[in-house]
């Protein structure tokens, strides 16, 4: 199973989706990539993915470019401006979704409160791909 998750700069909630799908059954492959990557994953993301014991300090944004050839069975966005500035794949996609999280790098406020936010985005993404996984993802793997 051949997974790519979708977003605007691949540095907090398409890495964070990547973690958690990785964390849920090895047996996928998961890539994670944006239409506009940043430079580096998030540090607050990086932060509150360890808190739920997974590390994404090694990933790195990437450009969905580099996708656009390769056959996919889910090509998921998790931004709104992913879904309407998705490319068109020359590659075989089985299946495209959307499962849209607010973006928590755009959170203003204090250390606590923007961490808040990260916290709170990071726990919907692990409640939403843990029920894509249970109710699509693990039948197609046994």
């Amino acid at each position: 199973m051949k997974i790519l998750i979708l977003c605007t700069g691949n540095s907090c909630r398409s890495q964070m989706a990547e973690g958690f799908l990785k964390s849920f059954d090895s047996r996928m492959e998961v890539h994670s990539a944006g239409t506009h990557p940043s430079t580096i994953v998030n540090p607050k993301a990086i932060e509150v993915m360890k808190e739920e014991g997974i590390d994404i300090s090694n990933g790195k944004p990437e450009l969905v470019d580099d996708y656009i050839d390769q056959s996919f069975d889910y090509v998921i966005t998790v931004c709104d401006d992913a879904i309407e500035n998705c490319p068109v794949f020359t590659g075989t996609v089985k299946e495209s979704m959307h499962i849209g999280f607010d973006d928590p790098a755009m959170a203003s406020g204090s250390e606590e409160e923007v961490k808040a936010v990260f916290r709170r985005v990071r726990d919907e993404i692990k409640r939403d791909f843990k029920t894509l996984y249970e109710n699509n993802l693990k039948h197609h793997l046994s």
